[in-house]
């Protein structure tokens, strides 16, 4: 099983990235993915969560309107599209895939975010 996020990296404020996280060694469309990130000195937190068929999403107020959660299924792949990105947005972000039915959870390696003037 691997979840390999990439696309991080640094960014100016008010800037974008896009990052992806390719799944492999699962059933990937049977799974719920989220994203998550974890500032230095703090605790990991949700960020948003997106369905397994990507009908349903939820997103922190944090990034409410400015983050958008996409997959591919086809491609075993999820997406996070982050816009106007703030100092604050800066963390290591972690791709993970959840299905409570078989009680199983996968974490990436992460992918650093760092925006800064």
């Amino acid at each position: 099983v691997q979840l390999v996020e990439s696309g991080g990296g640094l960014v100016q404020p008010g800037g974008s990235l896009r990052l992806s996280c390719a799944a492999s060694g699962f059933t990937f469309r049977s799974y719920f993915m989220r994203w998550y990130r974890q500032a230095s000195g703090k605790e990991r937190e949700l960020v948003v969560h997106i369905s397994s068929g990507g009908d349903s999403t939820n997103y922190a107020d944090s990034v409410k309107g400015r983050f958008t959660i996409s997959r591919d299924n086809a491609k075993n792949t999820v997406y996070l599209q982050m816009n106007n990105l703030k100092p604050a947005d800066t963390a290591v972000y972690y791709c993970n895939a959840r299905n409570s039915y078989i009680n199983a959870v996968y974490w990436g390696q992460g992918t650093q975010v760092t925006v800064s003037s």
